[in-house]
């Protein structure tokens, strides 16, 4: 079993420097109750920690590792560009080959604009929305993420909906009060607040297939609903696809589900790992952005050359490789055969997956939303991924975060994978 002595006492050093001790909350793996892992390299579909403990990795940077850690063409974009210099504050021409390459995966995308993070393109195409629609009220859905937006940290209640309750201290409650939040996959619920508030509604955002409440996809019917009602309303949609864009398939959950939105967001995929983001649309609505049009968005750093270069490889790897089936068949067999060890065991399992994204719940019954996956076995789960963490098998630290799987997890490392995680359910 692993032992992560200098991970603890990186960890006991950080927290008397950052919040916490560290820079996004979700690794200081309190939802596991468990302290956080420090690394130091990755390759393939290994990651190395500072203790030199070895994982198999299934979180893959939060998603963008498609071809895996480190790989060779990427680096070398990314060694090319380093010696060309890192920032210039002024464009390049990779930031058009990396938009072509997305123009040409995401047929919705007419115009582009890069930015820094995905946090950066919601706000953002929030912003557009509002400008171009002169509404002002937002919907989103329960446990669905879009980043750390004032307007989109939104607490969601009991009821239909919920309205005017930040999730988060700072957040002014006046803004608030402009978000509704409505329950996922709740074609009734939607439909009754639309109603209640249509002559406001700037756009609608959705996670097409949720990344942050777990792995759960949107219903067909969910999603076609919202399309139809917010096209009706002349309000617009923005599927929020930072977690989905490039994951689930080349065209992403819009290609899947054959729905297209008014603006997608996307992150750090088409940076190849590195921090990005961009927000994309029609040409008419895009347009309204300046220089073109009136609403203002700005970025030092955005369009980035080193993020650029290493998107470009990415992007480039993936138009040829066309990964996304043979991503799912692996997915499936983890998964299958995950479900075989706990049945065994008489535990309850559920899974799903599409493309290179999945997730697992202890419950019967697969989740189709927060509250769902809220009620699932959270005991048994942090027993189970700490037990994989002490294993040498590196998932997602809660139970509310989707999991990624690479080109480069071989039916050898699944094997290995699987043969962990027997071994930790003896002990169950």
């Amino acid at each position: 079993m692993n032992k992560i002595e200098k991970s603890l006492e990186l960890f006991l050093e950080a927290k008397q420097l950052m919040p916490g001790g560290v820079n996004s909350p979700v690794r200081a793996f309190k939802n596991i109750k468990s302290n956080p892992i420090f690394f130091k390299s990755a390759k393939g579909p290994f990651l190395y920690d500072v203790d030199d403990n070895k994982y198999i990795d299934y979180i893959g940077s939060w998603g963008p590792m498609i071809m895996g850690h480190s790989h060779e063409k990427i680096i070398e974009a990314v060694k090319r560009q380093v010696e060309l210099g890192t920032s210039y504050g002024a464009p390049t021409g990779l930031e058009t080959d990396v938009a072509k390459l997305i123009k040409q995966a995401v047929p919705s995308i007419e115009k582009i604009r890069m930015v820094n993070s995905g946090t950066e393109a919601t706000m953002s195409a929030i912003r557009l929305a509002r400008g171009f629609t002169n509404k002002e009220k937002i919907i989103k859905f329960d446990g669905c993420y879009h980043g750390h937006v004032d307007s989109l940290l939104i607490k969601a209640g009991s009821g239909v909906s919920t309205f005017g309750l930040p999730d988060s201290p700072g957040v002014p409650k006046d803004l608030a009060k402009l978000t509704y939040s409505v329950p996922y996959n709740d074609i009734d619920a939607f439909t009754k607040i639309f109603e209640e508030i249509k002559d406001d509604v700037a756009a609608v955002i959705v996670e097409p297939i949720a990344g942050n409440m777990g792995f759960v996809p949107g219903s067909e019917n969910f999603l076609r609903t919202i399309r139809e009602i917010t096209i009706k309303n002349n309000s617009l949609l923005i599927f929020d696809e930072v977690m989905s864009g490039f994951r689930v398939s080349l065209g992403g959950a819009q290609e899947i589900y054959n729905i297209k939105p008014d603006l997608t967001a996307l992150g750090k995929v088409i940076g190849g790992g590195l921090p990005v983001g961009a927000f994309g649309g029609s040409k008419k609505i895009m347009d309204y952005l300046a220089p073109e049009g009136p609403v203002y968005q700005a970025g030092t750093l955005s369009g980035n050359p080193l993020a650029m270069s290493a998107g470009s490889a990415l992007l480039k790897l993936l138009i040829e490789k066309k990964p996304y089936e043979e991503l799912e068949s692996k997915s499936y067999r983890l998964l299958e055969s995950m479900s075989e060890i706990m049945q065994a065991k008489g535990i309850e399992f559920s899974h799903s997956q599409i493309g290179g994204m999945f997730g697992f719940f202890f419950s019967e019954k697969l989740p189709q939303n927060f509250n769902e996956v809220a009620a699932t076995d959270d005991a048994l789960f942090i027993k189970f991924l700490t037990q994989c963490m002490l294993h040498g098998i590196y998932f997602a630290p809660s139970k509310f975060e989707a999991g990624f799987i690479s080109s480069t997890h071989s039916d050898e490392v699944i094997d290995m994978t699987l043969s962990k995680i027997e071994k930790i359910m003896e002990k169950f």
